[in-house]
């Protein structure tokens, strides 16, 4: 095994996913009310914007999707406003840190993974921009430079759980699914790896099990169960 992929939010970003979307979307509403932005159509026309990144079929990158839908929501002319929403990330976006955890044993893991030359991706589901995705990892105590490759809206053109998203990884960086592990928290998003051939590990402590899979399908545990696992399967 040379590669491993990490999911971020509820992986290495301990957080309950109802908290932080209620946050960030709060956040959000109140910052761009001020430019004019109705705040219930503004979240709703976000979830449309996030629904045309998950069924984006490839012909164009994430970031391309979610602006044609809202520029045929708002007019052509949102396209300017591309500005205030960056601004967002950069200032407000910071305080949704407060809702979201950390855990200690998943940065000194990461470390010990880069000190035994794993390459490392980010494979976090690709529907933020760069910038926010940065703060993200930053919120758990690592820095962009800690990974080989991390995904975002700008360089990716399909989204989890299709296995396309991840089959884009693989070929942008010639990997062989044979040679991966995939570890995250969402049994429907991230184990549906092991479909291409790739080991799996399943973090069970903010677990997302939508329809309620056997998770012993899985290897899975904690943060100490992970680091066993990958030096059992060490090769």
């Amino acid at each position: 095994m040379k590669v491993i992929l990490f999911d971020l939010d509820g992986t290495l970003l301990p957080m309950d996913q109802d908290e932080f979307v209620k946050a960030y979307f709060g956040l959000l509403a109140k910052k761009l009310s001020a430019f004019g932005y109705e705040p219930e159509k503004l979240i709703q026309s976000i979830w449309m914007g996030t629904k045309a990144m998950i069924t984006n079929d490839g012909s164009k990158t994430n970031e391309e999707a979610f602006w044609d839908l809202f520029k045929n929501i708002y007019g052509e002319d949102v396209i300017n406003d591309q500005d205030k929403f960056e601004d967002f990330y950069k200032n407000e976006f910071q305080m949704v840190k407060k809702v979201c955890g950390f855990d200690e044993k998943a940065n000194r893991l990461i470390k010990y993974l880069k000190s035994q030359n794993y390459k490392l991706i980010l494979a976090t589901n690709p529907i933020f921009p760069a910038i926010a995705t940065k703060s993200r990892i930053k919120w758990a105590g690592l820095d962009e430079s800690d990974f080989d490759y991390v995904t975002t809206y700008e360089n990716s053109s399909f989204c989890k759980p299709n296995l396309k998203y991840y089959m884009e990884i693989l070929e942008k960086h010639n990997i062989d699914p044979s040679e991966c592990l995939m570890v995250g928290n969402d049994v429907t998003e991230d184990m549906i790896t092991k479909n291409l051939g790739m080991k799996v590990f399943l973090l069970t402590k903010d677990l997302i099990n939508k329809n309620n899979e056997d998770i012993n399908n899985y290897p899975n545990g904690d943060y100490d169960d992970l680091k066993q696992f990958i030096d059992s399967i060490k090769k």
